[in-house]
């Protein structure tokens, strides 16, 4: 995402609980002409996430558009769920957009727009899939969170949607093996996995000018496979 719109020059900042690794990303898009800065924190954590926004509006002279892209994905059966997983994978999912957006809001009404993109999911939202109760607990959490928001925020010109990516190839996914991805690519009409930067466009389209009538709406990137199919 973060490549995405670095590309279109976009004052671009990006977070993470992991020093080296934010420093790494945001050194390697800067070596590509992108105008990239890390910062670090925990968008669990409310005085972490307000010192941040603080820190990333000051660095980049405000801020006009909020990706809340952080998540994280545990898997395990209903039975066998923690309350400590539960609360991370809710506390990291739902509570983080919470605190992002609330952190960011005074600085977006001082843009000329203001732009919220949340990263959801189709399981939750739209399906289900074992393991992963908690994951799609905090997933559709955040549309409903994201419906009110924007009734809210219309009266400042800001609006927020949400992306609902379906398979993509991640890193963490690649890990699980070529027979893994292809048996997942077959279940897909369009018989491949997604992208990542087929997430960061999406996303483009939400922070864009042309977005300016849509908000509380969702945006389906899955290569059609949550379509039904036909009889």
């Amino acid at each position: 995402m973060a490549k995405v719109f670095g590309r279109q020059q976009a004052k671009v900042a990006i977070t993470g609980r992991t020093p080296d690794k934010v420093k790494s990303v945001a050194q390697r898009l800067g070596a590509q002409g992108m105008l990239v800065r890390g910062f670090v924190g925990d968008v669990a954590n409310a005085a972490a996430v307000s010192t941040l926004m603080e820190e990333v509006a000051k660095a980049q002279g405000g801020i006009d558009i909020l990706c809340c892209n952080a998540g994280v994905f545990p898997s395990a059966a209903l039975g066998n769920i923690s309350a400590a997983d539960w609360d991370l994978v809710l506390d990291t999912n739902a509570k983080g957009c919470f605190l992002c957006v609330q952190s960011a809001l005074p600085y977006l009404r001082q843009a000329e727009y203001g732009r919220i993109i949340l990263t959801s999911s189709i399981t939750g939202p739209v399906t289900g899939y074992p393991g992963w109760a908690h994951y799609a607990a905090s997933k559709a959490a955040q549309l409903g969170f994201m419906r009110t928001a924007a009734i809210e925020l219309a009266q400042d010109n800001i609006t927020i949607n949400a992306v609902l990516p379906g398979n993509i190839l991640t890193e963490g996914l690649a890990e699980m093996g070529r027979d893994y991805i292809s048996s997942m690519a077959a279940s897909i009409p369009l018989k491949r996995l997604g992208a990542v930067e087929d997430i960061g466009n999406a996303a483009l389209f939400f922070a864009s000018r042309e977005a300016g009538f849509i908000t509380g709406q969702t945006l389906i990137v899955d290569g059609g496979q949550t379509l039904p199919e036909s009889l």
